[in-house]
């Protein structure tokens, strides 16, 4: 292999062994910094997930090293996937560093919210909803930490009732500060709401307590009235929403 030979994609199949230790179930997904695999761990038969990481978007294992950090910092977080191991493996020759985390059991949000009837939740679901990822939410926030990138399909949820089981999966690193960062979560919370009650097509037939958060999408009023997650959980904890009943 030439030196300056560099994996841009991995295609492991099902079946394949990886480093001796894990076999290959299935692709979960891929994207710009690597691909992740749902594997069955060789002895404990524990289902686990892989993130492999392309070799040209980890130089140093820089990339990798600081999102098991990041992990592991947030370990007490009840919406973060618990982290488990970032190792150095051989593949194809190359030096490709593998992140193991459990594997988590659900349905990615969006698909959940396409399978519901008008393909959007009613107002007492969505609330109770809402609530909980802001709960899971603030706790990364409360870490020092954010999220980055937070959307219907990289939430997924476990369990369904009255309360919801959630885990958000894709935490990412930017360059910008965390505060700008700790906002954005705050305005992307409020989309997931606008998206889950029906978006555009539903937004002028809400109540005014549900407008009242969601702000008409207004990035600057939604800051001015909810500045950290935590106002919004109080908020939500406190509102009046007998209009939406």
């Amino acid at each position: 292999m030439s030196k300056n030979t560099t994996i841009s994609e991995f295609k492991l199949v099902p079946g394949k062994i990886l480093a001796n230790r894990f076999s290959i179930v299935e692709l979960l997904g891929a994207g710009y910094e690597g691909e992740v695999y749902k594997v069955v761990e060789s002895h404990t038969n524990k289902v686990r997930a892989v993130k492999l990481f392309y070799p040209h978007r980890n130089p140093g294992f820089k990339v990798s090293s600081r999102y098991a950090k990041k992990l592991d910092k947030l370990r007490s977080s009840p919406i973060v996937m618990d982290y488990l191991s970032h190792e150095v493996l051989r593949i194809r020759g190359e030096k490709i560093a593998c992140l193991t985390s459990e594997f988590i059991q659900g349905q990615l949000l969006g698909e959940f919210i396409n399978k519901q009837r008008s393909k959007r939740l009613g107002i007492f679901p969505a609330i109770h909803l809402l609530y909980s990822i802001v709960l899971g939410v603030e706790s990364i926030h409360l870490e020092g930490e954010y999220h980055g990138d937070l959307h219907v399909d990289n939430i997924i949820i476990k369990r369904f009732g009255l309360e919801f089981d959630l885990k958000i999966i894709d935490l990412h690193h930017w360059g910008d500060s965390k505060q700008d960062n700790r906002d954005e979560d705050v305005v992307k919370v409020i989309r997931i709401f606008y998206d889950i009650l029906g978006g555009q097509k539903q937004y002028r037939k809400l109540p005014p307590s549900l407008k009242f958060i969601i702000c008409g999408l207004k990035r600057t009023l939604i800051l001015q009235r909810f500045r950290t997650i935590s106002d919004l959980r109080i908020h939500l904890e406190l509102m009046d929403w007998s209009d939406a009943i």
